[in-house]
C-alpha cells in the first residue's frame, strides 16, 4: 500500500498502515505478529500493541516498528519490548536505518517491573545503535515517560500536529503540583519545536512518512558507508551575493544566500524554530549530501548564544557520525555577551561547539560572507580548528571585533580629544579595518585559503567536496 493510496480514505492509520505508508509498496515483512502477553489474560491481543517489520525505502532496506495507541494506550509490556528489541538487533546486524512510529503511555502498569525492565532493554539497544545506523522517530500520538525517552535517544524526531510528548502527563502534573494543564500546552509540537526536542513537525502521519523518506535520501544506511548521491540541480539563484547586504549591520535571511549555493529544493532545515540565530540543515551541493551550519543574521544579528551553540554542536556530531561533509556559512558578530548568557552556560556550550568542529573527521569547508569577529572567528570552523578549506568573500571582515568597537578601546584618548567625535570615529574605524579586518589581510596571513567572488562560491565548494570525497581526518 503506497502513501498515495491511503491518503484519501484514512484519517487515523493503524500501526501496520503507517509502516506500509512509509515503505515501498509490497516490501513490508512483519515480525512477531502472533506474540501475546502472558500477563494480561483475556485482554491479551496478538502483537501486544506493536508491529515490528522490515521493508525498503527507495529500494534500500530499513527496520521499522509502530506502536498501537489504541491498545492499552500503546503502553510497553515485556513482549512489546521484546519485539522492539528484535527490530533493533536486526538493524544492528544488517546495518540498516531504523524508523519508529511512537505512541505510548509509557510502562504498562499491569506488568510492573517487567515493563520497566523492557524499557531498559529498549534504551540500551537504541544507545548501542547510536552513530552506527540512522534512527528516526515519528511521535504520532500521545507519548509519556519511557515513550518520550525512547525517541529522545534517536537521531531525528518528527512530531505530527496532534501529537504530544512529556515525561509526566497532565494528570500527574495536576496531582503533584496542582497545575491544570492540557497535553498540547504541556508537551505539544509547539513546545518541542521551540526547545529543540523535535526536529520537524508534519501535519499527519502521511506527511511524516513522506518526510522520513526524504530524510533517508540524505543519509547512508550505516556509518562508514557513503551517503547516497542525487542528480545535481542548479541553484535557485546564480549569485548568492545578491541576497547579502554590503553593510555589516543590515539584516537578511541567510537561507536566501544558501539558495545560490546548494542544489535547488535540497535545503531541509532541522529545528527551524529553535535557536533561530543558527541554521542547521541538510542540503546537497552538486548532488552530494552535506550538513550546513550557518549563522542567521535575521535573528539577533547572527550572534552565537548558548542555545545556538548547543544546536550546532549536536548537529555537527550527527553529520560526523554518518559521513556528511560540513559546510559552515559564517556571518556573525561573535558570542552573545551579558549576565544571562554567562548564567546560561555559554562557556560550556561554546566549548561544545568548538569541540564538535575540531573533532569532526568528515570534510569541513567554511565560507565567510561578511564578518567573523572574536571567538566566533575561531569557533565557526576556522582553518586553525581543522577546516579543510576556508573561503571568504572579498568584502568580508575577520578579526577580534568590529572596527567601531575596536577604536573605542584602542583610540579612546584620541576620541576624547576629538572636535567631531563621529567623524574621528569613522576615520579611525576605516584605518583599523583596513589594517586588521580586511579579508585580504586574513588571506595574506594564511587564516583564509582563498578569496572568492560570491558567484563563484558554489563551484568552489563543489570542487572541494569532490576532491575531499571519502576523506576522514
Amino acid at each position: 500500500m503506497s502513501v498515495a493510496a491511503i491518503r484519501p480514505t484514512q484519517e487515523r492509520l493503524g500501526p501496520r498502515e503507517r509502516l506500509e505508508g512509509l515503505c515501498d509498496a509490497g516490501s513490508l515483512q512483519v515480525l512477531r505478529s502472533g506474540v501475546t502477553s502472558t500477563r494480561l489474560g483475556s485482554r491479551a491481543q496478538p502483537g501486544d500493541g506493536v508491529v515490528g517489520a522490515m521493508g525498503t525505502v527507495d529500494g534500500r532496506p530499513i527496520a521499522c516498528y509502530a506502536q498501537d495507541g489504541s491498545y492499552l494506550g500503546g503502553s510497553l509490556g515485556e513482549r512489546h519490548a521484546d519485539t522492539i528489541v528484535r527490530v533493533l538487533e536486526t538493524a544492528r546486524k544488517a546495518r540498516i536505518p531504523v524508523v519508529a512510529f511512537v505512541e505510548s503511555g509509557g510502562a504498562r502498569m499491569q506488568e510492573g517491573s517487567a515493563a520497566l525492565g523492557g524499557y531498559g532493554r529498549v534504551f540500551r539497544q537504541t544507545v548501542a545503535l547510536g552513530g552506527v545506523v540512522p534512527q528516526i522517530s515519528v511521535v504520532s500520538g500521545s507519548s509519556a515517560g519511557g515513550g518520550a525517552y525512547s525517541p529522545a535517544l534517536t537521531d531525528l524526531i518528527l512530531m505530527t500536529e496532534d501529537a504530544s510528548m512529556f515525561l509526566t502527563g497532565p494528570g500527574i502534573v495536576r496531582e503533584a503540583l496542582g497545575e491544570d494543564v492540557g497535553a498540547a500546552t504541556l508537551g505539544g509540537h509547539r513546545v518541542h519545536e521551540r526547545n529543540g526536542v523535535c526536529h520537524l513537525v508534519e501535519r499527519d502521519v502521511v506527511a511524516a512518512a513522506d518526510r522520513v523518506r526524504s530524510l533517508l535520501r540524505y543519509l547512508p544506511s550505516a556509518a562508514g558507508e557513503p551517503p547516497p548521491r542525487a542528480v545535481p540541480r542548479e541553484p535557485v539563484t546564480a549569485d548568492p551575493g545578491e541576497a547579502v547586504p554590503i553593510e555589516q549591520r543590515c539584516v537578511y535571511d541567510v537561507r536566501d544566500a544558501l539558495a545560490g549555493i546548494v542544489d535547488a529544493e535540497s535545503l531541509l532545515e532541522l529545528c527551524p524554530r529553535w535557536a533561530r540565530n543558527m541554521v542547521t540543515a541538510l542540503a546537497r551541493i552538486d548532488g552530494r549530501p552535506v550538513g550546513v551550519v550557518a549563522n542567521q543574521p535575521r535573528y539577533l544579528g547572527g550572534v552565537i548564544d548558548a542555545v545556538a551553540a548547543e544546536k550546532a554542536a549536536r548537529f555537527i556530531g550527527f553529520c560526523d557520525s554518518f559521513g556528511l561533509p560540513l559546510v559552515a556559512i559564517v556571518d556573525t558578530p561573535g558570542f552573545m555577551p551579558g549576565t544571562r548568557q554567562e548564567q546560561a552556560g555559554v562557556i560550556r556550550h561554546g566549548a561544545s561547539l568548538l569541540r564538535a568542529f575540531a573533532s569532526a573527521r568528515v570534510p569541513k569547508v567554511t565560507v565567510v560572507l561578511r564578518k567573523a569577529y572574536g571567538g566566533a572567528f575561531i569557533t565557526m570552523n576556522s582553518r586553525e580548528l581543522g577546516a579543510d578549506l576556508v573561503l571568504a568573500w572579498p568584502n568580508a571582515e575577520l578579526g577580534i571585533m568590529s572596527a567601531r568597537a575596536a577604536v573605542g578601546i584602542v583610540h579612546r584618548r584620541e576620541l576624547a580629544l576629538a572636535d567631531d567625535l563621529d567623524a574621528e570615529r569613522s576615520r579611525l574605524a576605516d584605518l583599523y579595518a583596513g589594517e586588521h579586518l580586511r579579508a585580504s589581510a586574513a588571506a595574506a596571513a594564511g587564516h583564509v585559503d582563498e578569496l572568492v567572488e560570491p558567484a563563484e562560491t558554489r563551484s568552489r565548494l563543489a570542487w572541494a567536496l569532490r576532491t575531499l570525497a571519502g576523506s576522514r581526518q
